[in-house]
């Protein structure tokens, strides 16, 4: 009987070690790939003649209902008592656009009026300076609140490691997702134990340096990864217009003017003439930004899709950065002869067959 015992805890042990080395980490481009062909296919099978044949190893839990700004995403779960998120980008419906063309900055820890009994409460980043796209952010608050009760329901089955993937817009929802749940955990409303592993993928830039940096302390140690084709424009959108005032507190550049009061008159006219110059045209960049991509978008347009959404403040930023470990896809000649030649499809290097082109080319199958 003793011997019984000792051989069956023997065994789970080793399933649970087994279990463990599946969720690593490291860039795993196998997870990387099912993941971009789950959010395309509905299917860890990119190949439509496979599909019929093999096992799909990942099987669907539950496909949310369009919400907010028409986001959606899936729940999927393994032979490995993993959980996978996997959250759609954008889609040819106006709503959805919008969504990305309301980017002025709102602070990463704040709270949402999503309409007039429901206030959501959130916090992206640790630091107070730490702001992210406003419309994502909003994307993201309806996202979570029909994620969390699912996650938790799976993490009462035994799921404790969740994979947290998007492509597109859903690569930048995925980076926010991930930062709100990483938080939940900390504030004791998610178990300790579970643990998110994050990929985004063709992702824009989420929001200022003071919140990727919260993201890539979060998951320091391999946690998350940002797959991007350099030859992809969508990555390197929004714009970033860097103010002074965006850096850290102790730099030379915000003591200039007082250095310039102590210099000579002629010095101190010119110095002062040239720097307010360099000052108001980033200055006036960003708010003009916030005013017509801000204000005046959420007047005419998002408030008629939200009309229970009240306006957020906006913060004095546009800096955005990107964030994560990249994972860079670089084109070669051979790549040029597949895609990008119709010059008329403007989304020709940010589609799913380029990206898994280059991660079969570059990792192997």
């Amino acid at each position: 009987m003793k011997r019984k015992l000792f051989f069956l805890s023997f065994f789970l042990i080793v399933v649970q070690i087994v279990i463990a080395q599946q969720f690593q980490p490291v860039f795993n481009p196998k997870e990387y790939t099912a993941f971009l062909s789950m959010m395309h296919f509905e299917s860890s099978i990119p190949d439509k003649a496979q599909r019929g044949k093999e096992k799909d190893p990942y099987q669907l839990v539950y496909k949310s209902p369009e919400l907010g700004m028409k986001n959606l995403w899936w729940l999927y779960t393994n032979d490995y008592s993993q959980g996978v998120i996997v959250i759609r980008g954008t889609v040819g419906d106006k709503a959805s656009w919008l969504e990305n063309y309301y980017c002025p900055m709102i602070p990463a820890t704040g709270t949402l009026q999503l309409d007039a009994t429901t206030k959501f409460d959130y916090k992206l980043a640790e630091r107070s300076d730490a702001y992210v796209h406003a419309g994502w952010t909003i994307g993201m608050a309806y996202l979570v609140r029909d994620m969390l009760p699912k996650i938790k329901e799976l993490y009462q089955k035994g799921v404790k490691d969740f994979f947290v993937f998007g492509h597109s817009q859903g690569g930048v929802l995925a980076y926010l997702v991930s930062s709100y749940l990483y938080y939940q955990r900390q504030a004791g409303n998610l178990p300790a134990d579970i643990r998110f592993k994050t990929y985004t993928s063709a992702a824009p830039k989420p929001g200022n340096v003071q919140y990727a940096y919260d993201f890539e302390s979060i998951n320091k140690g391999g946690w998350t990864y940002s797959v991007v084709n350099s030859a992809d424009w969508v990555p390197e959108t929004p714009y970033t217009i860097q103010r002074v005032s965006d850096m850290n507190a102790v730099n030379p550049l915000v003591d200039i003017p007082k250095v310039l009061k102590k210099q000579k008159f002629l010095l101190r006219v010119v110095g002062n003439l040239y720097y307010g110059k360099l000052d108001r045209k980033t200055r006036k960049a960003q708010t003009t930004y916030a005013n017509i991509l801000g204000h005046k978008l959420y007047k005419l347009a998002i408030k008629k899709i939200l009309p229970g959404l009240k306006e957020p403040a906006y913060a004095p930023s546009m800096n955005y950065m990107r964030a994560g470990t990249p994972v860079v896809l670089m084109p070669d000649a051979e790549y040029y002869k597949k895609f990008g030649l119709d010059k008329e499809d403007k989304f020709a290097n940010h589609h799913f067959e380029p990206y898994y082109y280059l991660m079969q080319q570059q990792y192997g199958k």
